[in-house]
């Protein structure tokens, strides 16, 4: 995780110890088998053993492969239902098929897949059962991908990969096939990168809604990986979207800004959730992970009378810390002298 995704890395630092744990043992799986598919090309003999190792592994008899068997743990401790890495297994597929995302409904549809995929296992991970949440987590799994594709342009053209939507290029000028072939710069793959990243800001936005179903101490984790991904896309809007010639990167003082901003969400009361309608991309995720999408309406009287609840045990956890910061000499607002 350190070497494959500081951002992840650096947001997992928050999580408490055993979601961390198993959090590093999803991601190590997961990127063991992206960069297997990567370096094959997704071959079929590749895919063929990556099932076979998936079958391995709900079978309780994973292969003497140090990421496998930490996964086969976190399979085991968390329920996770098979549906889910096999929809990661299928969106690898479609790389190796060389699949063309006509539209942005056809990149949620891959995004999905290949990321929507751990944003649910994350959930069920974090203890996550209620509708509104799982459907969040994989619309940020969603957010993610989408600005993985806007900062990889060049990077996966160079492996022969589109995942631009098609629609938007030729509505630039830009023939899709023809810039693939010859990836170069320009006004109207800066405009269609731009898109992306509104689509997935919009998406960032929704999730954000979601961290208060999380358990308190996982909040900050999530919300510090929401934002710091959020940056990639300022980042790429800093240089004019050109992201084939150039990879953007977050500053590493800025991501230690966001984990410390991210870390007070213990104790904020929750937002109000809007009832938001799921992404249709994601909605097999939602009831792959065993959760019913009939129970994602607005909040009831009795949902909202959980959420002054929540509140008052915030307001409580307040007034607990203003106690302790009185009683150990420092007034609300005040610092210790000495370096903490």
């Amino acid at each position: 995780m350190r070497d494959g995704s500081k951002t992840f890395f650096a947001a997992s630092r928050l999580l408490p110890a055993r979601i961390r744990a198993a959090a590093v043992d999803l991601y190590a799986f997961c990127r063991v088998a992206d960069d297997a598919v990567d370096q094959s090309g997704a071959s079929p003999e590749v895919m063929r053993e990556l099932h076979a190792r998936l079958d391995a592994i709900y079978s309780e008899r994973p292969f003497p492969i140090a990421a496998d068997q930490g996964f086969a743990r976190v399979v085991r401790e968390h329920r996770l239902p098979r549906r889910l890495p096999l929809a990661l297994l299928e969106g690898f597929e479609w790389d190796a098929e060389g699949k063309r995302y006509e539209t942005l409904e056809d990149v949620h549809d891959y995004g999905a897949r290949v990321a929507g995929t751990v944003g649910a296992m994350m959930a069920l991970i974090m203890g996550v059962r209620e509708a509104r949440a799982m459907a969040r987590a994989c619309e940020l799994g969603v957010a993610m991908q989408l600005t993985n594709i806007a900062r990889d342009v060049g990077e996966d053209a160079r492996m022969g990969r589109l995942y631009l939507p098609r629609q938007w290029l030729r509505e630039e000028g830009v023939d899709p096939d023809a810039w693939l072939a010859q990836p170069q710069a320009g006004d109207g793959i800066g405009r269609v990168t731009q898109r992306l990243l509104l689509a997935a800001d919009e998406l960032y936005s929704r999730a954000e809604e979601g961290v208060c179903f999380l358990p308190r101490g996982c909040r900050p984790a999530i919300l510090a990986a929401r934002h710091i991904y959020a940056d990639i896309g300022r980042e790429i809007r800093r240089v004019d979207c050109n992201t084939v010639d150039r990879r953007a990167v977050v500053p590493g003082l800025r991501k230690l800004q966001r984990l410390a901003q991210s870390v007070p969400s213990i104790l904020l009361a929750p937002k109000m959730p809007r009832g938001h309608t799921p992404l249709p991309a994601i909605r097999f995720l939602v009831e792959a992970a065993g959760v019913s999408m009939r129970v994602i309406p607005p909040r009831t009287v009795e949902e909202k009378a959980g959420w002054m609840v929540d509140l008052f045990i915030t307001l409580a956890e307040r007034e607990r810390i203003a106690k302790s910061l009185y009683a150990s000499g420092h007034a609300p607002g005040q610092h210790p002298t000495h370096n903490t």
